[in-house]
């Protein structure tokens, strides 16, 4: 008597995982970067926080009922729409009003992922496309940053007209202004701004810097890395090459320009790098499917955030890094194909 043999296709996991508990894991994972936010930043970063999680919610209940799903809320059970939330949330500045966190949030659902079908078949990152509409829109909320609450109340500051809040630069802006002096005559000046940056990358790990709310403290989100990685919901692969890539472009960077320049450290603690290379390159549904194409991928967007941030106007470019590599995964995955046992190499 013949045994019956079932072939299923791939993925062949071999522990039970849902999409529910890959989301679940990846909330845990921001939880210390969450805490981070509301601990600097108090009410603003709740009130952010918790805009942009409903309206994702809101959002895709809508869309469903729009597509005549029989149960709207069902796909809301699977917190992808949560996760898209959060991260939004953590890449917003604070002080930014709750209309614009609301019109971002809206956004990254329905143009980000329902437009092109839901979970699973979104080409762009749907965080990021909420990111970059808000940063073309609202440039100047985008740039509002907001200093901590446990700051010195000591330290100088700004003003800021029209807000609430006290602002100061980021450090990845005072990155910028010493890259624009050229003049060599402003060499003195060029190392003040550089070296604010290094001067303070105990602050940049800690979080005590202005900038959006859940990118500023490296230690939470080193910590929720490290758990995505032991819960294995994340490879090592992509994280490690972007930061990778990072660090030789910055430390090219800082060999031909010592004085205009701030450190590799600067450069990897310092904006989205962290909260990029670990909660949102690694997005399972927008990377490349092969270890490969995670090398190729990581590396493009840690080079090509550094181009942005040394070359181009933004003092921050992950945002547009991301989207950029989103794009092209799917070249990457033609290149990196893997061959059966057995078969010949694809062409």
């Amino acid at each position: 008597m013949l045994s019956k043999i079932i072939v299923t296709p791939s993925p062949h996991i071999s522990k039970p995982m849902s999409t529910r508990s890959v989301m679940l894991d990846v909330v845990i994972g921001l939880a210390p970067a969450m805490l981070a936010a509301l601990y600097y930043f108090r009410v603003k970063a709740a009130i952010v926080l918790a805009t942009c999680v409903i309206t994702a919610l809101v959002s895709e209940w809508l869309c469903n009922i729009a597509r005549k799903r029989p149960n709207p809320a069902e796909s809301l059970g699977d917190l992808s729409a949560v996760v898209t939330g959060v991260i939004l949330a953590l890449s917003l500045p604070p002080a930014i009003p709750a209309w614009a966190a609301v019109i971002g949030s809206a956004f990254s659902i329905v143009i980000g992922k329902m437009v092109f079908g839901g979970l699973g078949a979104n080409v762009f990152n749907p965080a990021m496309v909420g990111r970059t509409f808000l940063t073309a829109s609202f440039g100047i909320l985008m740039t509002s940053w907001t200093v901590p609450a446990t700051v010195d109340p000591n330290m100088p500051m700004i003003s800021a007209q029209g807000t609430e809040a006290v602002t100061q630069a980021t450090p990845l802006s005072w990155s910028k202004q010493a890259l624009k002096l050229t003049d060599p005559n402003e060499i003195e000046q060029r190392n003040v701004y550089a070296h604010n940056v290094d001067d303070h990358i105990g602050q940049l790990f800690l979080g005590e810097r202005g900038g959006c709310m859940g990118e500023t403290c490296g230690l939470a989100l080193i910590i929720g890395g490290i758990y995505l990685l032991i819960r294995k919901t994340i490879s090592f692969h992509i994280p490690l090459a972007t930061l990778i890539g990072t660090a030789i472009f910055a430390l090219i960077t800082d060999l031909a320009n010592p004085t205009g320049s701030i450190s590799v450290v600067g450069h990897l603690l310092g904006g989205a790098m962290l909260l990029g290379a670990f909660f949102i390159a690694t997005d399972p549904v927008t990377a490349p499917l092969t270890r490969r194409g995670m090398w190729i991928f990581g590396l493009g967007v840690g080079l090509m955030t550094m181009l942005i941030r040394v070359v181009g106007e933004y003092p921050e470019g992950f945002m547009y890094a991301i989207l950029f590599m989103n794009a092209v995964t799917p070249l990457i995955d033609r290149l990196c194909k893997r061959v059966p046992a057995g078969g010949k190499p694809h062409v």
